[in-house]
């Protein structure tokens, strides 16, 4: 065996909540690389605040969350897997308060010292039932997966490593099914390409958030998964749906950090910087209206006002309760020159969360033989046109187990033959590495102009032809140069965007976080389907 070769039972991509609870579920059947592109710990898990929607109150039931989850999907659910998801939530989030995971609890009212789950509620949902680590519970459940994983000999964390391309089975010309066999994987510090092979792969990657100039997300979420997913035949469904989160603080010194919607669910009112309430007049349940609605209407307010953000108000309730419930947020704020116990905190919309993803099924198989995905990469129809806040860890522990058991159960045989290492050709080292920085630049601010929270076909035309041009430019730099990290990414985030405005091109319509004001209705019956795209080929709406 070659020493750039690693052989695996399984690969996994991603070190986020999806990708390190499969590994903890699988290394009893075998040995386990989890590839990861920064620190162990970088994923958009370890950013998630709110927390995760289950049903485990008496007062709460799974219909309920079933409502809530279809209803906030505008139409575009699998309700299989929106009861499936649900159902099993219970018993994933008992599985990880076994490894060491502490949610936050509260003293039962005259209960001499009783104490329960802390639940909270955000927008879309019926009832609390968002368990939480105070306001940082995505670094709570990634600490606690972490130090799990840490313990198992049979798992390999491989840091500071970014997946290249999938290996294929019949780009090899081998017999049979096109069957996925391995991955390239970029070493970010020694600048070697290595060849992993394995039984299973398993995409992990999280999102896409960094295609987008303002964003919630970490730098790392750059698609890598779904581009990956795609260049290897596998079909992409709804990328259109990208979700902006209503509340993100703003300031000229702060990276894009994420104003919980757990703050909306204890009391936040969103008010216009003159200090009108303004969400009445866009649904029923004003400042707990769900992500979309939120995001448009703030949207719409600030291009009424000329306004740069909004403002969201929570100074109503006690501080002690706030710097309790919110020791992270009021922490920032505070360092921003922000006192949320006293003064209103300024918030704009930002690429959140992407909600379409690789189509897989319950069990997290793609459509190519060994590849799986699980997590934010992957769709499952669980989040529809619209995810319900707090849903995505719960998809990503319920999947991840359920891929694990269909792995263990369906083992595929291991690769016997060497596969082939990576050839870079006649590249040279890149020349001029601000070509790369000006694409990277050009492909955000193309897509927060013309493909954002409102959309229409004008807007879409000329984002397509811009991106096809970028594609075109960075194709034939990507085999002219030898890679970098940089270089993996903006190749990914070009394919992704392409891929969103496709999908958004093909929905002449309006539903969810799709809105279109040449299409601003929804469309009848018909439409309720996903739109799915596979290289060189749509299913268009």
């Amino acid at each position: 065996m070659k020493e750039s070769e690693f052989r695996y039972d399984y690969l996994v991509i991603g070190s986020g909540v999806a990708g390190l609870f499969f590994a903890l579920n699988m290394a009893s059947h075998g040995r386990v690389a989890v590839v990861t592109k920064k620190e162990r710990y970088e994923s958009n898990t370890n950013y998630a605040q709110g927390g995760i929607a289950a049903v485990t109150s008496k007062e709460d039931s799974f219909e309920m969350h079933v409502k809530d989850t279809l209803e906030a999907g505008a139409g575009l659910c699998s309700e299989e897997a929106v009861r499936t998801i649900i159902r099993e939530g219970p018993e994933r989030i008992a599985e990880l308060k076994e490894l060491g995971m502490k949610f936050t609890e509260r003293e039962v009212p005259n209960s001499n010292g009783v104490r329960e789950l802390d639940l909270g509620r955000e927008g879309g949902h019926s009832k609390r039932r968002v368990l939480h680590a105070k306001d940082i519970t995505g670094r709570e459940v990634e600490q606690s997966l972490l130090k799990a994983v840490e313990r198992d000999s049979n798992i390999h964390i491989f840091e500071n490593h970014i997946a290249v391309n999938l290996i294929m089975s019949g780009r090899l010309g081998m017999d049979g099914p096109n069957r996925c066999l391995g991955a390239h994987v970029f070493n970010r510090v020694s600048g070697e390409v290595h060849t992993f092979s394995a039984r299973i792969v398993v995409l992990a990657t999280g999102g896409c958030g960094k295609v987008y100039l303002y964003t919630t997300n970490p730098d790392i979420a750059t698609g890598d998964g779904i581009a990956m997913a795609y260049r290897a035949g596998a079909r992409v469904a709804n990328m259109e749906f990208i979700q902006f989160h209503p509340t993100c603080l703003y300031h000229p010194k702060a990276k894009s950090f994420l104003i919980s919607e757990a703050v909306r669910g204890e009391g936040g009112v969103l008010k216009s910087i003159d200090g009108r309430e303004f969400m009445d007049a866009y649904h029923p349940m004003k400042s707990l209206a769900p992500r979309d609605i939120a995001a448009r209407a703030i949207d719409n307010e600030m291009k009424r006002s000329g306004a740069e953000h909004v403002l969201l108000d929570i100074t109503h309730r006690p501080a002690p309760f706030l710097i309790e419930r919110f020791p992270n947020i009021y922490k920032t704020c505070l360092f921003y020159g922000i006192d949320m116990t006293k003064e209103p905190i300024p918030v704009v919309p930002a690429a959140h969360y992407q909600c379409g993803g690789v189509v897989i099924d319950m069990n997290g198989r793609t459509d190519l033989d060994g590849l799986y995905a699980i997590g934010e990469v992957a769709y499952t129809g669980l989040h529809g046109a619209n995810r319900l806040a707090s849903n995505s860890l719960l998809e990503a522990l319920v999947c991840s187990k359920r891929a694990a058991a269909d792995v263990a159960s369906n083992q595929l045989e291991p690769v016997e033959k060497p596969l082939p290492a990576w050839q870079s050709g006649n590249a040279t080292n890149p020349d001029e590495m601000v070509v790369v920085s000006h694409n990277w630049d050009e492909i955000r601010r193309t897509m927060w102009d013309y493909v954002g929270i409102v959309r229409t076909n004008k807007r879409l035309r000329r984002a397509q032809k811009r991106i096809e041009n970028l594609l075109e430019e960075i194709h034939e730099y990507y085999w002219d140069f030898k890679i970098t990290s940089d270089l993996l990414e903006l190749r990914n985030i070009a394919t992704v965007a392409d891929l969103i405005i496709k999908c958004a091109s093909s929905r002449k319509e309006s539903r969810g976080l799709n809105y279109n004001l040449d299409y601003p209705e929804a469309m009848p019956e018909l439409s309720k389907q996903p739109t799915v795209i596979r290289r060189g080929e749509l299913t268009a709406r």
